[in-house]
Formats: structure tokens, C-alpha cells, sequence
């Protein structure tokens, strides 16, 4: 027999728009960047309306899960910077991906990408500090959100400290030698600002 759905009528209407992994990522850019210290299980993000990159991610997962992809996430380590999440999908054989960040270029990927590498790479360079760093430095292998379903993390905030453990416990790879990171130049002005455009400062790293 199939497990009853978890979502009300209201929130199944919403989710029924969100028909392709481009416009979840649409849904997610339409409500504000969260600054609070708290997380937000996907139902809290449809109630509330707004997330922050880890919450963003999370419902991005159970959305694309919705679309009949894996619930993937990946974990971005940064130096001297947040972290940031992404909701990792493939199709025809390439990697894409959702998110929710304050960042303008940190978000949504399509599918183009040979490997999570690949993908991950291309964010290297939007991927920077107020102090214009360029901070990325790791990733980890993807999360399968399928493994915290007794835990019902669809509609239970309390499941989101356990996830967030989970991708801080994950192995990571690391994305650069240290030659390279010794190497890294700063980012130019004009990226930075662009970056930037309509961010929330105070959900902002402060290095």
C-alpha cells in the first residue's frame, strides 16, 4: 500500500507547480534570504516563505524527490566563509543543481556537468567572502535525504539538526592544492558588486 502523503491540499497546490527543477529554483528566489539562526523543514518554508541556503536546499530536495529524482544534497566547505548547500540532480546524464543563497551566482545550475566535480567547480569563482576571497575549498559526496525518512523530515524541523550533522560528518574532497590556493587572486570589483546585488547583509559572513 503507498504511504500517505504528508502534504495538506494547499501545499500540494503549490508543489504541483513546481514542474521542473528550474522552477523550483524560481520559487525558491521569489521569497526573501533568511537571516535567523534557526532551521526550516520544507513545510516551514511553504508556511513561512522564506529560507536560508540549508533550508533552501532541503526543499529543493523534496521538490525535485516530487519530480521522481534522488533527494540529493551536496555540502560546499568554505574557509573563512559559510558553507553552502546544494540540491544536486542528474538528467541525460549530466549533473545540475538548485539552491537558495544570498549570493546571486550560487544558485541554480542545468544539468550539463560530467561529475559533482564538475558542477561544484563551476561555482568556484562566484564563491567569495566580504573581504573578496575566494573561499571554496571542499565538497562532499552527495547526501540521499531518503536515509532520514523515519525521521519525517519533510514536516519536522527538528530533523534538520540531523541532517545538517550528517553533511558536516560526510566525507569531503578536496577542490584545490595548496600551490593553487597560494595562487588564488582577489575578486574584481565589478564581480563582487554584481554578486552581491540584492543580497540580505545580515545573513552575510562576516570575516
Amino acid at each position: 500500500m503507498r504511504a500517505p502523503s504528508p502534504w495538506t491540499a494547499r501545499e500540494r497546490a503549490v508543489l504541483a507547480r513546481l514542474s521542473s527543477p528550474a522552477r523550483v529554483q524560481d520559487f525558491l528566489d521569489s521569497m526573501p534570504y533568511s537571516a535567523d539562526p534557526f532551521y526550516r523543514c520544507p513545510r516551514a518554508v511553504l508556511r513561512d516563505r522564506k529560507a536560508h541556503c540549508f533550508d533552501g536546499a532541503v526543499f529543493a530536495a523534496a521538490a525535485l524527490r516530487g519530480l521522481g529524482f534522488q533527494p540529493l544534497l551536496v555540502d560546499l566547505g568554505a574557509v573563512r566563509d559559510d558553507d553552502h548547500v546544494l540540491a544536486v540532480y542528474r538528467r541525460h546524464g549530466g549533473w545540475g543543481a538548485v539552491s537558495k543563497s544570498n549570493f546571486a551566482g550560487l544558485r541554480y545550475r542545468e544539468p550539463l556537468y560530467r561529475s559533482v566535480r564538475d558542477l561544484v567547480l563551476s561555482y568556484f569563482e562566484v564563491f567569495y567572502n566580504l573581504a573578496r576571497e575566494k573561499t571554496l575549498r571542499t565538497y562532499s559526496r552527495p547526501v540521499d535525504l531518503a536515509r532520514f525518512d523515519r525521521l519525517d523530515w519533510l514536516t519536522s524541523d527538528e530533523a534538520m539538526e540531523t541532517i545538517a550533522q550528517a553533511l558536516d560528518r560526510v566525507r569531503h574532497y578536496p577542490l584545490l592544492t595548496a600551490a593553487q590556493v597560494r595562487a588564488l587572486v582577489q575578486v574584481d570589483k565589478r564581480s563582487y558588486e554584481a554578486g552581491l546585488r540584492g543580497a540580505n547583509r545580515a545573513g552575510l559572513y562576516q570575516p
